[in-house]
């Protein structure tokens, strides 16, 4: 929902540090791959319930996604690119809600309603993109992306904080989970409805 406003904030210091990194010979597409790797690492520190390590896990791989994008505008955005960004992320996401129904079975059942929530928002949104570039639709709102990026309640920022609280609250999870995912069925309804309206 807020993605775009926090461009004017996120991008510069991410730029200033992909300069630096454009010095060497590191591709965007390893800062997403390490970034990703990173991420899976804290699925098994959640199971266990070390959460707090695993937040700090997830903290470097969500700075490592905002990375590999900043350096490809620099070397150069290409598909493969924005292919490994969008699958990895999705993956990411539904992992940590994964390992928060490992370390709590007793709650599984909302992790499964999460995920099952972020089959419709990932959906509504791809689906939307092959159509966006059939069309030959463009936004930079969000940056310079590899294809279009349809808008919602719930976009990264979002799903960021959630999991975050997640962490740092792992006895409300099923409770994050819950709100969350029906906010993630609001993005789809109103994807959806975009859609319709535009195609």
């Amino acid at each position: 929902m807020i993605d775009a406003r926090l461009r004017p904030w996120i991008d510069p210091p991410l730029n200033s540090i992909a300069r630096q990194l454009a010095r060497f010979p590191v591709s965007a597409n390893q800062i997403t791959i390490t970034g990703f790797i990173t991420g899976m690492a804290a699925v098994p520190l959640i199971a266990t319930q070390h959460e707090l390590l695993a937040l700090i896990l997830i903290a470097f791989s969500r700075l490592c996604d905002g990375l590999d994008g900043a350096l490809a505008r620099i070397k150069g955005i290409t598909d493969l690119g924005g292919y490994l960004d969008i699958v990895l992320d999705f993956i990411f996401y539904s992992a940590v809600v994964f390992g928060f129904a490992l370390a709590q079975p007793q709650h599984a059942v909302y992790g499964v309603f999460l995920i099952f929530s972020f089959i419709g928002t990932g959906a509504s949104f791809l689906a939307y993109s092959i159509f966006a570039a059939k069309r030959k639709l463009d936004t930079s709102v969000r940056g310079k992306k590899s294809f279009y990026y349809l808008g919602g309640l719930t976009e990264g920022f979002e799903t960021i904080v959630a999991l975050g609280l997640m962490c740092i609250f792992p006895d409300w999870f099923w409770v994050i989970a819950l709100i969350f995912g029906m906010m993630c069925w609001i993005t789809t309804v109103t994807r959806v409805t975009w859609a319709w309206q535009t195609l």
